[in-house]
């Protein structure tokens, strides 16, 4: 279901930004880096709703 995948991919998004959000944590900088790297190309809110009104079929528009 679009809204179903649409929310995984959201949610999914939230790891990378714990991992790059945590310095001076015993995360060891490799993490932090791949996380960072990983956040660079996730898609944005706004990514994820021109995408659903492009393809309704395969995404939701993001519900904030």
């Amino acid at each position: 279901m679009p809204y179903e995948r649409t929310k995984v991919v959201i949610e999914t998004r939230e790891l990378p930004r714990l991992l790059a959000r945590s310095d001076g944590s015993p995360v060891p900088s490799t993490n932090h880096d791949l996380a960072l790297q990983l956040l660079r190309h996730f898609p944005l809110d706004v990514d994820i709703d021109v995408s659903a009104a492009a393809l309704p079929g395969v995404w939701a528009p993001v519900r904030r």
